[in-house]
């Protein structure tokens, strides 16, 4: 697939809700959008998997349903690639609270990611455990978090203590 055949932009999205005159044309955007992203889902298109996140992020905010993408975020934070684990640490933190069963499948990713060598995944990771922690997650997790305190960077040191 080429870039020309790709589901809508972000930025095309925002702009047809915008353009919108009435709630009724603004659901029937959101729904047409939700559709296309969960027919990108089934269809296993991963070079776009970033992209639809970004816009159900946008959806999230204006108060519909996302459901559906919580799986995504999973995957893109197993994602070797630091901007993939960005997007889907964002989509975490946005689509997803402590309430959320989904959460055990993170532990693991969460983990790896504490003990990698690069320090923005690292803060990636501590970032996203302060806000969406479950006590559970916290015993898990304790381990790495402590061990944290006495890294080399000063800026994971003080994300480790504000988390």
């Amino acid at each position: 697939m080429n870039a020309f055949s790709s589901p809508t932009r972000l930025r095309d999205m925002i702009r047809a809700i915008r353009a919108c005159k009435t709630a009724a044309e603004e659901r029937a955007v959101v729904r047409k959008e939700c559709a296309a992203i969960r027919t990108s889902i089934n269809g296993n298109e991963q070079h776009y998997t970033h992209r639809n996140l970004a816009k159900l992020m946008f959806i999230h905010m204006l108060g519909y349903p996302t459901y559906f993408g919580q799986m995504e975020c999973l995957k893109l934070i197993a994602s070797p690639g630091f901007p993939e684990k960005r997007m889907g640490y964002l989509g975490l933190m946005l689509l997803l609270d402590e309430k959320q069963e989904v959460l055990m499948l993170v532990t693991n990713s969460l983990k790896q990611d504490l003990n990698h060598t690069n320090q923005y995944i690292v803060g990636l990771a501590l970032c996203a455990l302060g806000n969406i922690c479950s006590a559970e997650m916290a015993r898990d997790l304790a381990e790495e978090v402590e061990r944290l305190m006495d890294f080399r960077d000063p800026n994971i040191r003080k994300k480790v203590n504000l988390s």
